[in-house]
């Protein structure tokens, strides 16, 4: 199965694509875990992306794209892979669609999880993170099994991060509307675009994102 998932800041892509990494037996791709890899081996395209962060500048798209190329030629890919928030932009979107034409592969299914901003917002509101080691959990949706204290690493200080306040919450999902929401427009026409309600559990977003996924993925 390949696939990308796509969505707004929030709606918890990472923690529905970790699932379905686990239950498809294919790895989870995200940008930020490539880009934290590269930099930490010192690779070429790491020690490239270090120089445009230690200016405070974002990593360019050709940067990004050569670290996905990379990423899906891997062993561990070859049965298929799960994009993880990426492509973002429309010119991303292009970039891979010529990776995928240079790797001789074909998408399955492009799944748009899709909700609204007064929902993020709440949601987020109860979104509480690890203080020690970073683990991420909801108050309504996805507690932890013991209230206030962090499953992974025992830590009982849980807190709101910047990145999860509502007025940051407002900037981020204003950039997806006017940066990542384009791309549904341009994977439409593929006819492997598939909207699911992103409301409701953890477990019921699974399900609804189950629900699309083709019986036989392509193999080419």
């Amino acid at each position: 199965m390949r696939l990308i998932l796509i969505g707004p800041p929030g709606v918890g892509k990472g923690t529905q694509a970790r699932r379905l990494a686990e239950h498809l037996g294919i790895p989870q791709v995200a940008t930020g875990d490539m880009l934290r890899d590269h930099v930490r081996k010192k690779t070429k395209l790491g020690q490239k992306a270090q120089s445009y962060m230690n200016k405070g500048q974002l990593v360019p798209d050709d940067v990004i794209l050569a670290m996905v190329e990379v990423r899906l030629r891997e062993k561990d890919a070859a049965g298929g892979f799960i994009l993880d928030g990426f492509p973002r932009t429309v010119p991303q979107g292009v970039g891979l669609t010529v990776i995928l034409e240079r790797l001789d592969v074909t998408l399955d299914i492009i799944v748009a999880i899709s909700v609204n901003q007064d929902m993020i917002l709440t949601r987020l509101a109860a979104r509480r993170s690890c203080a020690r080691c970073g683990a991420v959990y909801n108050l309504v949706i996805n507690p932890p099994k013991t209230i206030g204290v962090c499953d992974a690493c025992g830590a009982t200080e849980l807190i709101l991060r910047e990145d999860d306040r509502p007025e940051t919450i407002r900037k981020r999902f204003d950039v997806y509307q006017e940066q990542t929401f384009p791309l549904l427009a341009y994977y439409s026409p593929t006819g492997l675009l598939k909207e699911v309600a992103g409301d409701g559990t953890v477990d019921e977003i699974f399900q609804n994102i189950q629900a699309v996924l083709p019986d036989k993925p392509n193999r080419s």
